[in-house]
């Protein structure tokens, strides 16, 4: 069984819960492909599967690290691939799992990612240069050196901004080769979708669940123990504008518009990794219940691989 399956699509559509249906029906096991999830201490507010979930189904790549550890895609690719390989090992299938478009590529593309270790004093002046002249600023400076690459970051991201400029001034590898490998193993790829109305309303009643659940204080125990509000890990959705409003800047109800703002802008912003118009990815409706379907595709998928062997 030297094949995955990647479940991809925008956040709240139903991924996890999917992932953990087929795994029990399939014999799989789930590699998260979500960059938020690999953080310990961060459940709420990152979505992870329940606790439950995970002791029915053995998840990879979950509360791997402490939020103010590095974690670079390099070693992201490394470790899903060993996750993958020790699956397989025990005849289990994988299913990679999340709304990261590039931890997913990262998997299924065989992406050549130069291993540049982080730079701490050249991300401190790029930091420093974002604060005093604008995001725009280093946008600007990537756009030179890399231009395929600024076109698939978000300008006001300035982090991921930063790292690819970091990639080019360190190793003078281009950011953008990381695109340009081809597949290294054979992978089905399952997209869910929905309406862009339903798509809000599943996001809102998310955030509203999260805020019922305790994301509040889930932010105040990471700031207890003492994790900088300026870590990468703590500028995550959610995670950013709980930090604003627990510093008195904000009222909760605005904080929670906020992020469910900037929940729906990401969710768009993930249609431009996972296109709909991407023949690679075999979209499903969720409004449709296509779990039957998706399974039919899977069992056809799996006879069209071995009928080709012979």
């Amino acid at each position: 069984m030297n094949r995955i399956i990647a479940i991809v699509g925008p956040t709240a559509t139903g991924k996890s819960a999917l992932a953990i249906q087929l795994a029990l029906a399939l014999g799989g096991e789930v590699v998260s492909a979500d960059s938020r999830q690999v953080y310990k201490y961060m459940d709420i507010g990152t979505a992870k599967p329940s606790r439950e979930d995970r002791a029915k189904v053995p998840h990879h790549l979950i509360d791997i690290i402490t939020p103010n550890e590095d974690f670079t895609l390099a070693t992201y690719q490394e470790l899903a691939f060993q996750a993958i390989a020790d699956i397989q090992r025990r005849g289990k299938l994988a299913l990679l799992v999340g709304g990261s478009g590039l931890y997913v590529r990262a998997v299924t593309g065989g992406l050549s990612i130069p291993k540049v270790a982080p730079d701490p004093e050249l991300r401190h002046k790029l930091e420093e240069r974002a604060a005093q002249e604008g995001y725009q600023s280093l946008y600007s400076e990537l756009q030179n050196v890399d231009l395929a690459a600024a076109g698939k970051i978000d300008p006001r991201n300035v982090r991921r901004v930063i790292r690819a400029l970091e990639v080019c001034l360190t190793a003078g590898v281009p950011f953008s080769q990381l695109q340009q490998s081809s597949p290294k193993m054979s992978t089905l790829i399952i997209g869910l979708t929905t309406s862009r109305d339903d798509l809000y309303k599943r996001i809102d009643s998310r955030v509203d669940d999260m805020i019922e659940r305790g994301l509040v204080d889930e932010v105040k125990g990471l700031l207890d123990r003492g994790y900088s509000p300026e870590l990468p890990a703590m500028s995550g959705l959610g995670y950013k504008q709980i930090v604003a409003h627990l510093k008195g800047e904000i009222s909760l109800e605005e904080t929670i518009q906020h992020i469910k703002y900037e929940t729906h802008r990401f969710a768009r912003h993930q249609y431009a990794w996972f296109r709909l118009k991407d023949e690679r990815i075999h979209w499903f409706d969720i409004s449709e219940e296509p779990l039957e379907s998706i399974q039919n595709l899977i069992t056809q998928s799996a006879s069209d691989i071995d009928s080709s062997k012979h």
